[in-house]
This record gives C-alpha cells, sequence and structure tokens, in this order.
C-alpha cells in the first residue's frame, strides 16, 4: 500500500486497516501531524508485525551515498544541510518541509542524537543537535533567497560539499524493492528518531531556543501514543 495524502494529520487513522490486514506500507512525507501520531504507527505496526516505512527522496542518491562512503573524507565528524522550509500551521514547523533537509542530516550523521536548540527568524530556521558522541550536525531550513538542497561533510581527512536534488527515481527503486522483499530500507526506530528531533525543535522554539533533550519529548509523545493506540 502506498500511503500518499498530503496531510499528515489522517495517516494514523488510514493506516490503521492497512495494518490490520498485513499490508506492507509506504507513507509519504509527512509521516504524521504529530510525534505521538508517528509512535502510534510504529508501535501498531508491531503489533500486527507489518512492515513499513516513510522517507524523503533525498536519502537515496547517488552522489549522496557515494560521498558518504568516501575514503577520501574519513569519519564523519559533523555536517551541515540545508533546503526549503516553507511552513504549514497544521503541522509541526519542520514537518512540513523541512522532513527533507533534516533527513538528508540523518543520512549523514546517522541516528544517536541527544539534544536540540533551535533559532528562528521569518526567513530561516537553524536546528543544531549534538550526538551522543559529541558530533554536532545542523539543519538550515530556507525561506528567502534561492532554495536548493545541500550538505557540508566534515571529516576526518577533509571538509566537502555536495549540492543538489537527484529527483524522485532512487526512492521508487527502494519503494519497489521493499514490497518485494518486505525489509525496509530505514529502520524504524531512526524514523522515529527523525521525527523526534523535529518535535524537540519545535519544543526549543517554545522555550526561546533553549537546548531539548530528544528523550523528553519522547517520553512526553509516547504517553499520548498509548492513548490512542488505546481508542
Amino acid at each position: 500500500m502506498l500511503l500518499e495524502s498530503v496531510d499528515g494529520r489522517p495517516h494514523l487513522e488510514q493506516v490503521k486497516p492497512v495494518l490490520a490486514a498485513g499490508k506492507p506500507v509506504f507513507i509519504d512525507k509527512p509521516l504524521a501531524g504529530s510525534l505521538a501520531d508517528v509512535i502510534a504507527i510504529d508501535e501498531l505496526a508491531k503489533k500486527y508485525n507489518v512492515p513499513w516505512f516513510s522517507s524523503s527522496s533525498l536519502r537515496y542518491g547517488q552522489k549522496l551515498e557515494a560521498a558518504c562512503k568516501d575514503p577520501k573524507l574519513g569519519k564523519i565528524l559533523g555536517a551541515v544541510t540545508w533546503g526549503p522550509c516553507s511552513l504549514e500551521p497544521t503541522h509541526p514547523d519542520l514537518y512540513w518541509y523541512g522532513i527533507h533537509g533534516t533527513e538528508l542530516l540523518y543520512t549523514v550523521m546517522g541516528p544517536g542524537c541527544d539534544s536540540v536548540q533551535r533559532t528562528q527568524t521569518k526567513d530561516t530556521e537553524v536546528a543544531t543537535g549534538v550526538w551522543k558522541d559529541g558530533r554536532v550536525g545542523t539543519f538550515r531550513g530556507l525561506r528567502a533567497g534561492k532554495e536548493d538542497y545541500g550538505v557540508i561533510f566534515f571529516g576526518e581527512k577533509a571538509i566537502t560539499p555536495l549540492t543538489g536534488f537527484e529527483g524522485y527515481q532512487p526512492l521508487v527503486v527502494e519503494i519497489a524493492k521493499f514490497f518485494k522483499t518486505k525489509k525496509p530500507p530505514i529502520s524504524d526506530a531512526e524514523t522515529v528518531e527523525i521525527y523526534t528531533f523535529m518535535e524537540a525543535a519545535d519544543e526549543s522554539k517554545r522555550h526561546g531556543g533553549a537546548t531539548v533533550k530528544l528523550e523528553t519529548v519522547l517520553q512526553k509523545a509516547r504517553a499520548e501514543a498509548n492513548q490512542k493506540i488505546a481508542r
């Protein structure tokens, strides 16, 4: 099943009968309208033992995959990504379009972020995460001037920029593989963490740019998710 409705808010209710029927599902962005719904989708998928995934197309670009493995770069110590970040008042700020640049950051850095601090102006978002191993990754959301996607890799041996969008075909290939193998190309745990990162960025904004632990917002959302699952 392909769940392609643009509004993330009804996705939980829309996907419930799909999961109950045991059908593997790809859920397009935004995965949901809240972190609680994201967790509820994941928990229901576990309950019914159904594979699922949701992903930005940016994750699977061939140039990006090659750059992440480039021996000339060495171990990745940090990264800055950027991309368009229009807002939709019905969704958490970064869920709507910031998901692309945020997922690009996670493609480079991997999971394991501990805390997030956010700065917002009319035209710009900056969300900086500190990973548990001390690495730092930053997403810069653009709402003015030239809009493009890109990343700067900070490696042990080199600092390397990469820009551009390679299209939707790589994601479509991964979706096709997923439906054949029933094995998601990205773990549900990483997807949940990506949305937790973005919710923590919202929480940081609500507290004037204070540092927010991912685990703090995750615990709160889990309690809400349990209520949604029970209904």
